[in-house]
């Protein structure tokens, strides 16, 4: 029952850091989601141009699902329960993936891209103890979507508001600042 209800109380979380994150974004976008293929808590945006045929090959997903689902070019965002060797973290990617992208530097202090995965990884145990957890998680999806849409040419005067919302999360979140080990 421990692990059942951290496990709830880390998708609460992510849930809210990830609809503030799309708060900013004036495109096409997924809505935050469970994906059951992964079981990862994530969310998409498009720039509506039409993307190469993805090659399919996810786990517990027929090919047909993943070649609709990148149909367009996207930057996902989202939080996974468990990476193996790392545990629980945010990822952030773009599809199809531009040049540059793997060698660029984004924020904050423990991201990087993870050459087997293919996507920036941030893991939360670099975020419990900071300051503002959630603050970190919002400003690795933001600058990784940045990245990519810089890379990939996305028109993002067309798709994002000229002033962005002020919808940041309210409190900082961690599993340490509940007391709960």
């Amino acid at each position: 029952p421990d692990h059942a209800q951290l496990f709830w109380r880390s998708l609460l979380e992510a849930d809210r850091v990830l609809k503030s994150f799309q708060s900013g974004f004036l495109g096409k976008m997924s809505p935050v989601h469970l994906f059951w293929g992964g079981l990862d808590h994530a969310t998409s945006r498009y720039s509506d141009r039409i993307a190469p045929r993805h090659p399919g090959g996810a786990p517990n997903t027929p090919d047909w699902v993943m070649e609709e689902a990148y149909s367009r070019e996207e930057t996902a965002t989202g939080w996974w329960p468990s990476f193996p060797e790392i545990g629980p973290g945010f990822y952030a990617y773009t599809y199809p993936e531009p040049d540059g992208y793997r060698s660029a530097q984004i924020g904050p202090q423990g991201a990087r891209f993870d050459e087997k995965w293919g996507e920036f990884i941030l893991p939360y145990d670099s975020t419990r103890e900071l300051a503002d957890p959630a603050a970190a998680a919002l400003e690795f999806f933001e600058r990784a979507y940045e990245v990519g849409a810089d890379l990939a040419g996305w028109d993002r005067a067309e798709l994002e508001p000229a002033q962005p919302p002020d919808h940041r999360p309210k409190r900082p979140w961690s599993v340490k600042e509940s007391g709960v080990p």
